[in-house]
């Protein structure tokens, strides 16, 4: 089941139209590799750090993924997922969240593109929530966005050069922060980040705890590698080139935006697929919580009579559809397993931003309206987004 929000959608529909219109036109040379090579593929050093998304339910049962009851505490899925600079908003809703007292500690942390940047700070809790709210308030975020050059597209494989945001990743993601999440990792918390492999065409599920407990200077490589890769939208940013090995082969395998796949993971889709198969959890009064950085819902809106205009609200309004398909899934899954539903969303009512979205002042407005809501305990809702 496949997802996008409209304004990230949006952004994509024009990124790869750019890409369309110049394709052919050059293309940044790497080695070959066979399918085969790909489903025998390993990251070199490390064991159980990834898997696929899609997967089979029964594959999430292994032990470096499955989560381990935590004593005296019910289960909590914190699921966060991608927007872009909209992930203002779940900042926001995080550290009203701790300011509100009702903030609980999650079992599990998932996370896709900007989600997946927030997923390592509220997984290690309230003590990083001045951490998100530098990330995404300082302006630091609208430097990602900065000087755009349609030649990177022609003569590399981006519109923007990524380097700001892969130097705010390295900035934050600092081995005290892998030994943090080493730590609840081996306490049998765990916290996933999505990516999707353009090559297979298919969403991966990477097992962040189990990296971090690696403990090697490519524990942290790799770490930053995939948080990058997460929030890098195709086109506008360099996709990230992951060294692997198949039967002592290297190969890069490229991994871009999780978002391109899905636009926040809950369960395998799968198992949302058979809601009637009884998984509960052991804790007592299970919950999982949603934050959409984003909007959920199709408002009327006088459309543009151009191709890029009707491309965008028509590649948007799918997304919508498709996340709202999820989220209803989602909420049947947990309803039958004994689960609480909780999610939380940008309001219709809040004007989009105009551009890539890493407008300072609008950030700085969504991280206001998130922390302001999630602080007065009036943010989420118990059903999913109606058609």
């Amino acid at each position: 089941m496949r997802s996008r929000l409209a304004r990230a959608a949006g952004i994509r529909a024009a990124v790869f139209g750019l890409g369309l219109l110049l394709g052919g036109c050059a293309s940044v040379q790497r080695a070959t590799y066979s399918a085969d090579d790909a489903k025998r593929a390993t990251i070199d050093g490390f064991r159980s750090v990834r898997m696929w998304a899609d997967a089979p339910a029964e594959s999430f049962d292994t032990s470096a993924f499955k989560p381990q009851p935590q004593p005296n505490k019910p289960f909590a899925y914190l699921a966060l997922s991608g927007g872009g600079g909209d992930g203002a908003y779940g900042a926001g809703v995080l550290n009203g969240w701790s300011e509100s007292g009702a903030r609980p500690e999650f079992t599990i942390v998932s996370g896709v593109s900007t989600g997946a940047l927030i997923a390592p700070f509220a997984f290690l809790g309230p003590a990083y929530d001045p951490t998100l709210k530098e990330m995404y308030t300082s302006g630091l975020a609208s430097s990602f966005a900065a000087s755009p050059n349609a030649l990177g597209a022609v003569f590399g494989s981006s519109i923007f050069d990524g380097q700001p945001l892969r130097e705010a990743i390295g900035h934050y993601t600092t081995p005290a922060l892998l030994e943090a999440i080493a730590k609840e990792h081996a306490k049998g918390r765990r916290l996933f980040v999505v990516t999707t492999d353009l090559d297979a065409g298919r969403p991966v599920l990477w097992n962040m705890g189990e990296i971090a407990s690696a403990r090697t200077p490519r524990a942290l490589e790799l770490f930053r590698q995939v948080l990058t890769a997460s929030a890098s939208v195709p086109v506008a940013f360099p996709p990230a080139l992951i060294a692997a090995s198949s039967d002592g082969k290297a190969i890069e395998e490229m991994h871009v935006d999780g978002g391109v796949s899905t636009q926040v993971f809950t369960f395998p889709d799968r198992l949302l697929m058979q809601p009637g198969s009884s998984r509960r959890m052991a804790s007592p009064k299970p919950a999982i919580y949603i934050i959409m950085n984003g909007r959920t819902s199709i408002d009327f809106q006088p459309v543009e009579n151009s191709t890029k205009a009707i491309a965008i609200r028509s590649l948007g309004m799918k997304s919508k559809r498709e996340i709202q398909g999820y989220l209803s899934a989602t909420h049947q899954f947990a309803r039958h397993n004994g689960m609480a539903f909780n999610m939380t969303a940008i309001d219709q009512s809040v004007p989009e931003a105009q551009g890539v979205g890493f407008d300072t002042d609008y950030m700085r407005a969504l991280y206001s309206l998130g922390y302001d809501a999630a602080r007065s305990g009036r943010f989420w809702v118990q059903t999913p987004p109606v058609p």
